[in-house]
């Protein structure tokens, strides 16, 4: 039982950029970065670690563990840790032309300045997806959509690691990227991208120690379709700028085999390997102009999205199967009532999905 005049908040969260007294600050679109960043702290008090997928030197998927004052730069539940959501990295500002795009957390010390410590992506996935409900639930998988800032801060830290070294960069990629005159052509970048996986995946495999995280997502787990959370609902997967690429550069080889056109996953990796090209020539990103550039005919709403079946091959391990965290947990994160200041979307198949009485008349008497 919490104290009747426990403050609404979210645990961990003691210095922030949201007032999580205040309505506004429990939005959908600031409760998908805030309640993860809670999460992770509840979970470090437990002791536990989150899943960690990095990249071998084989290119291929570990699953490790790391500690959360490694995604945060800071220990989670010290007093001087400040939470920015949806912020710029500074860092980063001085390698790219124009703006930096936000990201979903940025982590502070308050004891060095306000000193930026780490850059977060975090993506809120429910288990299952539309394309692993109807099977058993050790085969869910979380779909996971990628915008394209993501891809830009995969480029940025990547880039950051070789700043005083452009010119090694500049090896793995000006072989291929240098024959390329007009990169916002399909039919002259479409036959050189099997070329850019392979000198961007010679460059990752070279340089494997110098993967840092980047993506963290937490999962929450439901029976099926349904609004039922499991009894074990709840964990964290943390992915690697490495691992990450796996998602859309291993379909991407699969694409390029066959496709008459550049798919989205495709043109992710086009962008990765001309923003690090870029940067190698001239020390800095246009990552508006490339984004804007090269559209290849495709909306930019998105990067790209797999679903739960593409990436369950990836994530598959006991904490996807059985989440450590349990649903009666979540009173523990959420404190003082803040769950009154949730509003979610009122969305007439769910609405319909909550009262089967309309189509079972025997339900009609319950």
């Amino acid at each position: 039982m919490q104290p009747e005049n426990l403050q609404v908040g979210l645990f961990g969260l003691n210095h922030s950029n949201r007032d999580f007294s205040q309505r506004e600050s429990w939005g959908k679109n600031q409760f998908n970065n805030s309640f993860p960043a809670s999460l992770a702290c509840y979970m470090y008090q437990k002791g536990l670690k989150l899943n960690y997928l990095t990249l071998d030197k084989q290119l291929k998927i570990q699953h490790q563990e790391i500690d959360i004052s490694q995604i945060f730069g800071i220990t989670p539940l010290s007093d001087h840790l400040f939470f920015s959501f949806e912020s710029d990295y500074v860092p980063y500002r001085k390698i790219v032309v124009g703006k930096l795009p936000r990201v979903d957390l940025v982590t502070h010390d308050l004891s060095r300045d306000n000193a930026c410590l780490r850059s977060i992506e975090i993506k809120l996935t429910a288990l299952p997806d539309n394309s692993t409900y109807r099977l058993p639930d050790h085969q869910y998988g979380c779909e996971i959509v990628t915008r394209p800032d993501t891809i830009v801060y995969l480029a940025l830290s990547i880039a950051h690691e070789f700043e005083n070294s452009r010119d090694k960069l500049l090896n793995y990629l000006q072989p291929v990227c240098s024959q390329i005159e007009d990169w916002s052509s399909i039919r002259q970048v479409l036959p050189f991208i099997p070329q850019i996986v392979d000198s961007l995946d010679t460059l990752i495999s070279e340089n494997i120690a110098i993967q840092s995280p980047l993506v963290m997502q937490p999962i929450w787990k439901t029976v099926g379709k349904t609004s039922k959370l499991y009894q074990n609902c709840l964990d964290i997967f943390v992915w690697s700028n490495f691992g990450f690429t796996r998602l859309f550069f291993d379909i991407t080889k699969r694409l390029a085999k066959s496709e008459e056109t550049i798919q989205r996953p495709m043109r992710s990796v086009v962008w990765l390997a001309k923003m690090l090209y870029e940067f190698a020539l001239v020390g800095k990103i246009n990552h508006k102009l490339v984004i804007d550039t090269l559209t290849y005919n495709t909306k930019n709403d998105k990067a790209f999205a797999l679903s739960g079946s593409n990436t369950r091959p990836y994530m598959t391990c006991d904490n996807l199967v059985q989440p450590r965290i349990t649903k009666e947990e979540i009173k523990n994160i959420i404190l003082g009532g803040g769950q009154n200041f949730l509003s979610p979307e009122r969305r007439f198949d769910a609405i319909i999905f909550s009262n089967p009485e309309i189509f079972d008349d025997r339900l009609k008497e319950i």
